[in-house]
């Protein structure tokens, strides 16, 4: 391996590292607040990258009638209570944004050209689909069980993730696809080597999502809410602070993170519909690194993740998988003798 060879490897894993850096902080996000171990994140975004190459393809997604049905089905939940409760000021929320929303944006995707729109329309129109998806997947399958054992949390992330997979076959079927990219530019450092358009756009994108949620958590109230239920949800709960809204809202973050993020990569690599899984392993394993709480080490642990990646495609492309997920051991092995056993939570 030569010097030319190292920086191209860098590159590749820096880009990849970005990408599982968002799948890590996701992840890290929703168990911190919810104990729920998200494996559909990987889910998100395989559905935000294709459901974009329908919208450019003029076609209305397929994406959109999972987002009716589980509008409707969230309606109904929240509609009876709010009627049972004579909230009828809730309930005109209720319906507004679990049916009134979904059919407005399928009114709108039915008389827009879609295939001529400009591509960051197309983004907002992509992520208008797919984001929803997050709060009404934790309404209607964790928050009934949301006093569960983080055990049975598992096992249900295990049941949404292959229910996505099936319904991401049916709709997209199983030929892989990419997008156009955002940037046909290339840049040459010093004649060694050349950085792609789309790769800037990855690794900036990444860069200003983070900092982004940075903001949101520091500076906002939501952030704050968050912030406190992760720090300890029995406390956050006596001072007010509603568990349910934490939970939409950190459902909300992990769909918009895994659209994105799928948005990003499309152009750079083909994507099938079970391509997420992969990826949000990768991030996984970041967060693990990070011990599923610590943000900016689960970053860290992410982008030694894609370094790795990059670095044993090219010593050894057969096993570069193995040598990635075989970096969670010495990790589990250190993190389980530096502390102390602890019941679940009640």
């Amino acid at each position: 391996m030569d010097f030319q060879i190292a920086l191209l490897l860098g590159q590749d894993g820096i880009v990849n590292g970005a990408v599982y850096g968002l799948m890590a902080l996701a992840l890290v996000l929703v168990f911190s607040v919810t104990r729920v171990i998200f494996i559909p994140q990987g889910e998100f975004v395989a559905f935000g990258a294709l459901t974009m190459v329908m919208l450019q393809a003029g076609r209305t997604p397929a994406t959109l009638w999972l987002l009716l049905a589980m509008g409707a089905a969230a309606g109904v939940l929240d509609g009876a209570s709010a009627v049972r409760k004579r909230q009828f000021a809730r309930l005109g929320r209720v319906l507004g944004w679990n049916l009134a929303y979904p059919l407005l944006l399928w009114l709108a995707l039915a008389g827009l050209p879609l295939a001529r729109l400009p591509m960051l329309a197309q983004i907002v129109l992509a992520l208008a689909v797919v984001v929803p998806m997050g709060p009404l997947i934790y309404r209607l399958v964790y928050q009934p069980i949301a006093s569960a054992s983080v055990l049975i949390l598992l096992i249900t992330s295990m049941a949404v993730h292959v229910t996505m997979a099936g319904l991401g076959l049916l709709f997209f079927g199983a030929e892989g696809q990419r997008t156009p990219p955002f940037s046909e530019a290339r840049f040459s450092v010093n004649a060694v080597m050349q950085i792609s358009g789309q790769s800037l756009w990855v690794v900036l994108a990444s860069l200003a999502l983070i900092g982004a949620l940075y903001v949101f958590f520091e500076r906002s109230l939501y952030g704050k809410v968050l912030k406190a239920t992760a720090f300890n949800r029995v406390g956050a709960r006596l001072m007010g602070f509603s568990p349910v809204l934490a939970g939409r809202l950190t459902f909300f973050l992990a769909a918009l993170i895994g659209g994105l993020s799928g948005i990003l990569i499309a152009p750079m690599t083909t994507i099938y519909y079970d391509t997420g899984f992969l990826i949000a392993l990768k991030g996984f394993v970041g967060a693990i690194i990070g011990g599923l709480a610590s943000y900016p080490v689960a970053a860290a642990g992410a982008l030694v993740v894609g370094l790795l990646e990059a670095f044993a495609s090219f010593w050894a492309s057969t096993y570069k998988e193995v040598i990635v997920f075989t970096l969670i051991i010495p990790v589990l092995l250190w993190r389980s003798l530096k502390s102390h056993h602890m019941e679940d939570e009640e």
